[in-house]
């Protein structure tokens, strides 16, 4: 779907290259400016490994610390729709490779910068990490039960949820503005921003009762009816059953119809007394036992399952989410179009298309880099 959109990241770690990645799912022509010697955490340590946030991608290594490397990026820009950098705020100005500096040489470049606390602010310069950036935006607080610290979801929430995704919407929103008015832009992405945005739709259950505004007292972290509960194997699965039709069921289904203890839904001081029956009723049975009675029906239920036990159920496996490659466990790109199922290119080595890519930078065909194999 974005076939013919061109795109040059400045690789980093975490949501800069998954946000690359998710536009190379999509159909970009992307080409990652990998560092020479420094392999950023997390990413394969041997020069000729493949890491999966570059499927799709094409490789060049540069080194933006001298001229030479500096000058493949300007080069690579004048033909490019964006640029993805995730330098802390002033760093690619002082290696002049700023807003500035690209837009003067392509007006409708739109430059994606991917920061955890934004290009500006009294914390703009500081280090930190996911959970450091939704603790501050408020996005963290409801996490968790009450009377345990709030748990952060790994990187979902502030990486790649506040942060890649609104950077792939700022890019693609940027990039229909300049095909329009021949003018880039800059966008601005920061985790905190991100994932405070996307407390919206929480913020706006409090008028109709379901957030009362201290962990540990709302309908999603105190509710017996919306709640993750221990099986008799150690598993676990998630009921949803907040919508009357849906608990009512739930109640049939674990034969609590007309139990006094349930009949009230909504009266808050029932939940403790309730949440403790069904804590003792489904550490009873196995998950595999509470998925033949639920799954698939309108009680709103899942099992909570691994990401290779993902991979392999019925549901999952059958619109081909997980799929294996490189040796690794991967996830198909997502959305899909008129139901079609993609799959990525693969991973590159680090560098592997350098060569014929500088090979057309060199004879001063810029636009051949772009489709340089």
């Amino acid at each position: 779907m974005l076939s013919g959109i061109k795109v040059v990241e400045i690789c980093g770690i975490g949501p800069g290259p998954f946000c690359a990645m998710h536009l190379a799912d999509l159909g970009a022509n992307v080409i990652a400016v990998e560092r020479e010697a420094a392999v950023p955490i997390g990413t394969p340590q041997a020069s000729g490994g493949r890491n999966v946030l570059n499927r799709g991608k094409r490789s060049i290594v540069a080194d933006l610390k001298t001229e030479a490397g500096r000058e493949t990026v300007r080069q690579l820009v004048e033909h490019a729709d964006a640029l993805i950098e995730g330098m802390r705020p002033g760093v690619m100005e002082r290696l002049g490779l700023g807003p500035a500096d690209l837009q003067a040489i392509n007006p409708r470049l739109v430059y994606g910068r991917m920061t955890g606390w934004g290009q500006q602010g009294p914390m703009a310069q500081a280090a930190g990490h996911d959970n450091n950036y939704i603790a501050l935006s408020g996005a963290l607080f409801y996490n968790g039960a009450a009377g345990t610290p709030p748990s952060t979801g790994i990187t979902q929430l502030g990486d790649i949820g506040g942060g890649a995704l609104y950077l792939a919407v700022g890019l693609l929103a940027g990039i229909l503005n300049a095909r329009s008015t021949g003018k880039g832009t800059v966008v601005d992405a920061s985790i905190v921003d991100g994932s405070a945005h996307m407390m919206q739709l929480m913020l706006s259950t409090k008028k109709r009762g379901l957030l009362v505004g201290e962990r540990g007292k709302n309908v999603h972290d105190s509710s017996h009816f919306f709640a993750t509960y221990r099986c008799a194997d150690d598993h676990y699965v998630t009921l949803g059953s907040m919508e009357p039709q849906f608990y009512a069921l739930l109640l049939d289904k674990l034969g609590l119809t007309g139990d006094p203890a349930f009949a009230r839904q909504w009266d808050r001081t029932t939940w403790p007394e309730a949440h403790a029956r069904l804590t003792a009723i489904f550490a009873t049975r196995t998950r595999t036992q509470w998925c033949e009675l639920f799954e698939g029906t309108d009680v709103c239920f899942g099992p909570v399952l691994s990401p290779a036990e993902a991979a392999r159920h019925p549901h999952v496996a059958g619109r081909g989410v997980y799929f294996e490659a490189d040796g690794e466990l991967q996830v198909s790109p997502a959305p899909r179009f008129d139901g079609q199922l993609v799959r990525p290119r693969p991973a590159p080595t680090r560098g592997e298309h350098g060569e014929s890519i500088a090979a057309a930078l060199r004879q001063g065909d810029t636009a051949k880099a772009w489709h340089a194999a």
